[in-house]
């Protein structure tokens, strides 16, 4: 158990300002992971005075993008000495895996730390450019400032690094607000910080529910908000920053398709890609490929093909190596899909395997296939966030092609196909951020990652990700 009594602020442990508390309960049935201070809005003025003092008057942002990149090596170091006790960590919390923890949730987030050190060599922090009245124009990239990086309780380690890595190379000084759901595994991250030598006030760990959040996000000393998180806090962060002219990145949710071309091979390797896309985390991934869109000719070939797998799958405790599937994050969530099941049978699907409750204790739900879906059906269009999989059947590529933009969200999806020139073909007319080919990761690290639609505004990862967290400008130079 992981008991935390104080908060990480300015460099140091800091007492909180008031004694209220949060228990981190394991989904799956087996009690108290920890304990950490809930951090109230006093907390949050602390912390958001810190780095507004590391900003303006501390070196981190006069540092070279070298000398930062070099500290976050350090980071990733010592996060890395930490690999075995965060994936235990995470997986306690989120309820995942243990071997998918260590994939999914702990090399991902190192991964997403070397990709913002890797950017720092080649970026152009600085270039000079011909003016149109003949001028020489010298244009400098600058950080934005003190951001507020909100992150989720399903990928906390790996979506805190997603928005760090890049802040921090870019110069910005963080106050980094985890869900009350799973907010262990960004104490280990403080911990790390300090051993790494990063200067006081550089980052700082506010966790906390709405209110906590609310106030970073109204707060006047904070210069962006990174968000990622539900659609309908994103629509009220986004309203919130807007109304303040505050810059913001918003990572949303998403209701993702694999496309089966006609010549697919249901082989061994496609079927449990195809439900990896769709069940890894328990289906409590942004970019799930919720949405499997098959061929008319081929559509029961396909549904057995996937009920068969989905079937197989090992559920269990998320600590057992053996396991494939975990809990869902909480009671409610587990009440929530079920009744999006339950209205997907009124409207005329069928669940082929699953949506039944195991035996155990803790919020375990039978992964769930469902055919006969119907994409204007509320199963095939609302994020469920859970280990569901509904099959679609098309006529025409082009009919699967209108069937996958069909939808509010845009995040992610995937194209399969025994021709890969032909799937990038397809994958080139969906209306997503980023799609896959004859694969179910459609997210690379050094790339732009994000959606359109109800799917969000910016991006993170890559070039485009550091450009996030960076102000252009004009230096007019005399002739």
């Amino acid at each position: 158990m992981r008991i935390y009594g104080q908060l990480f602020l300015d460099g140091g442990w800091r007492e909180p300002a008031t004694d209220e508390t949060i228990e981190v309960h394991s989904p799956s049935g087996s009690g108290l992971v920890g304990r950490v201070p809930h951090a109230c809005a006093a907390d949050v003025d602390t912390a958001v005075a810190a780095a507004r003092r590391a900003f303006d008057q501390g070196p981190w942002p006069r540092w070279s993008p070298a000398e930062r990149a070099e500290a976050l090596g350090r980071l990733a170091k010592a996060l890395k000495s930490r690999s075995d006790e965060l994936t235990a960590l995470v997986s306690a919390e989120v309820g995942s895996p243990v071997t998918w923890a260590r994939t999914g949730q702990v090399a991902t987030a190192l991964g997403a730390l070397r990709a913002a050190r890797t950017l720092a060599a080649g970026y152009p922090w600085s270039e000079t450019r011909s003016g149109v009245f003949g001028n020489e124009v010298r244009v400098r990239k600058l950080p934005t400032g003190v951001v507020g990086a909100i992150v989720p309780w399903n990928a906390p380690l790996f979506v805190a690094m997603l928005k760090l890595g890049p802040a921090l190379v870019a110069g910005c000084t963080v106050v980094l607000k985890p869900a009350p759901e799973a907010p262990l595994s960004a104490f280990v991250l403080a911990e790390a910080a300090a051993e790494a030598g990063l200067p006081d006030g550089v980052l700082n760990v506010v966790p906390g529910g709405s209110a906590t959040g609310e106030h970073l996000v109204r707060h006047p000393g904070v210069d962006k908000i990174s968000f990622t998180g539900s659609t309908a806090v994103g629509r009220r962060i986004g309203a919130t920053c807007g109304a303040d002219v505050r810059r913001c990145t918003l990572e949303l949710g998403g209701k993702s398709a694999a496309v089966l071309l006609g010549d697919v091979r249901l082989d061994e390797r496609t079927v449990g890609q195809l439900v990896a896309g769709a069940m890894d985390n328990s289906g409590q991934i942004c970019m799930a490929l919720s949405r499997v869109l098959a061929p008319r000719s081929r559509y029961a070939e396909v549904v057995d093909a996937l009920a068969s797998a989905v079937a197989a799958l090992r559920v269990g405790d998320p600590a057992d190596p053996d396991t494939q599937l975990g809990p869902v994050i909480s009671e409610n969530s587990r009440d929530r899909i079920e009744g999006h099941l339950r209205r997907a049978e009124s409207d005329g699907a069928r669940v082929v395997t699953g949506a039944g409750r195991p035996a155990r204790p803790g919020w375990y739900l039978e992964p769930a296939v469902l055919s006969d879906v119907d994409n204007r059906m509320a199963i095939a269009r609302e994020e469920l966030f859970g280990p569901v999989l509904t099959v679609i059947p098309y006529d025409t590529e082009d009919d699967a092609v209108a069937i996958a933009n069909d939808s509010d969200y845009g995040l992610a999806g995937a194209v399969w196909t025994a021709d890969p020139a032909r799937g990038e073909t397809i994958a080139s007319r969906l209306r997503t951020g980023s799609v896959a080919v004859n694969s179910s990761a459609p997210m690379d690290l050094g790339s732009p990652f994000g959606g359109v639609g109800l799917s969000g505004l910016g991006r993170e990862g890559g070039p485009e990700g550091l450009d996030a967290y960076l102000e252009p400008q004009s230096i007019v130079l005399p002739q």
